[in-house]
Order: structure tokens, then sequence, then C-alpha cells
């Protein structure tokens, strides 16, 4: 069964799609060793980037997600491709704050609540589109509805969700679902949307019971008949490579190669893997040539 499914009314007046993100966010928090507050803030922004990323067109398009807050966590990023596939990571992981209550994590509170959301989108064009928007409440959710209200002027109603175990901060589940209203919804349908809310459990909850990304789905909008437009199996993913690396050293210049190469061997870590790349003297020297 895909742990994402993509939707839409067949009267065309909305498009939906949930996800069970459960792997995806249990592969970053073994990745990054994240706190739960920031499993939590990654785990949301990653299966927020999937949504974004499945409805790209091309093969090689991706988009990236960064929120750039006043917390302690710092910026937390996430990146998908069209495939839905995503990684991320959280600029200070191990960062811990108060719960809000006894099992609600705080994460406005670690990301911040005044900044920005930015949507970069990679569609194989000289420039990338760039939308940004102040943070609404640091949360995430709340953050991805205002960016597609004011940026895209689409209407919609997005639910995320990560819950981790208090002791060992392990993930339990993760996922949320993404409800728009298209141009021709009416006002009956607006309220059929809302009445299928109203009362809703957690998303959280939802996967806990054991519900599919399609039951989430029927459970939020019991008053529609949903046509499947897509399945997708995603997961945590990272393109990184030593050509990449590589590509990425080349453009910092041959200054500051030389600068590098005094040392006789240079880590480089991938900061969504964690992989390391080690180049010798010798191998900075060479690719200073390819930079000058």
């Amino acid at each position: 069964m895909s742990n994402l499914v993509r939707c839409i009314d067949p009267s065309g007046q909305l498009t939906c799609m949930a996800a069970d993100t459960t792997a995806m966010v249990r592969e970053a928090r073994r990745i990054h060793q994240t706190s739960n507050v920031c499993t939590a803030a990654l785990g949301r922004l990653l299966t927020a980037a999937s949504f974004m990323g499945i409805t790209l067109k091309g093969a090689d398009h991706s988009v990236t997600l960064r929120m750039a807050g006043d917390g302690p966590a710092g910026s937390v990023i996430a990146v998908s491709d069209a495939k839905g596939n995503t990684r991320g990571y959280v600029m200070n992981p191990e960062v811990r704050v108060p719960n809000k209550s006894e099992r609600k994590l705080d994460v406005g509170g670690a990301v911040g609540h005044n900044g920005t959301l930015s949507v970069i989108k990679d569609l194989g064009l000289k420039d990338p589109y760039v939308g940004q928007v102040p943070l609404v409440s640091g949360e995430v959710a709340e953050d991805i509805t205002g960016y597609y209200a004011i940026s895209e002027q689409t209407p919609s109603v997005v639910s995320l969700g990560v819950l981790c175990t208090p002791d060992t901060e392990e993930v339990i589940v993760a996922g949320g679902f993404l409800i728009q209203l298209l141009p021709t919804a009416t006002e009956e349908t607006i309220s059929k949307v809302e009445e299928g809310l109203a009362g809703l459990p957690a998303v959280t909850t939802m996967l806990t019971d054991g519900l599919s990304p399609f039951e989430i789905l029927k459970k939020a909008l019991p008053k529609f008949e949903l046509e499947v437009l897509e399945e997708a199996d995603t997961a945590y993913v990272c393109d990184c490579s030593r050509a990449r690396v590589e590509k990425a050293l080349i453009s910092l210049g041959p200054e500051e190669l030389l600068d590098m190469a005094k040392d006789e061997t240079t880590e480089v870590g991938c900061q969504f893997c964690d992989k390391k790349y080690y180049f010798t003297s010798s191998e900075l020297r060479k690719l200073s040539k390819k930079s000058g």
C-alpha cells in the first residue's frame, strides 16, 4: 500500500492528498538525532515538502522549504523531488523547549514565531521560483496554509503531525493531509468541507488507529466522492555524491581551496544525510585549478 495518495473531487471543486510519512521521519530522526520538538518540526516540514514535490511536473524538478524563525532551533530545511522523496535538517537538532502541555510539543517555541517561510521551486529554468511569506506561528501547518493563501491564492487546509515517545524520543507515527479548494468551489462545497473537519481527530490519532492515507481523506471529507489521481511510495532520500561535493568545492574559488589544501586531509559532511567525504591536499589543489 502506497504511503501517499492524491485525490480530486469528481466535480472538480477540490483536490486533496494525505500521507503516512512515519518511515521518512524515523529515518530523518535516526540521521540527525533530533530532540522530540525538532523531530516534530522537521517531520512536519518534510511532509509538507513531499506534498509540494509530488505536484511538480518535471522529473528533475525540486522544491525547497526553509523556515527561518527566531527560535533556538534555527532554520529548518526540507527538500523534495518530483516523486515526493525528501531530505532535510534542523540547524540546531538537539534543542529542547518546555512542552505546551503534557503531550503537546511547542514546535513554534523551538522554530520561533517571527521570521519567514521560503519556498524555492527549481523547475529547470534559468532562475528558480522563490516565494516568501512571514511565519504565522512557527507550528508549520499554519505557516504552509499562509503560504498557499498569500503566494498561490489557494484556500487550503493543512494538517501535519508527528508523535514521539517522551522517554526514548522515537517516532511513533507521522503524516498529514492537505485539502485545497479550486476556483470552481461553491459555498456549498466550502460548507461540506467545514462540516467534515469539525471534530476530526488529530492526524496522529488517525494514523495511530491504523487509518491509511486514503481512509484519512475519507474521514476528513465524508460528504465527497474522491477519485484517486496518484499514489506514491515516498521516502527519505539524499542524492549527494562525491561529484556533487566536488562541484560545490570548486564553487568556493581557488583561494579558499588552496587554504583548505594546507591540511593533509579535509572532511566534508553532507548536511542532509551526514555522509562524510574526504579530500587530500593534492585533490584540493587539483580542484583549485578547475575553479580558476
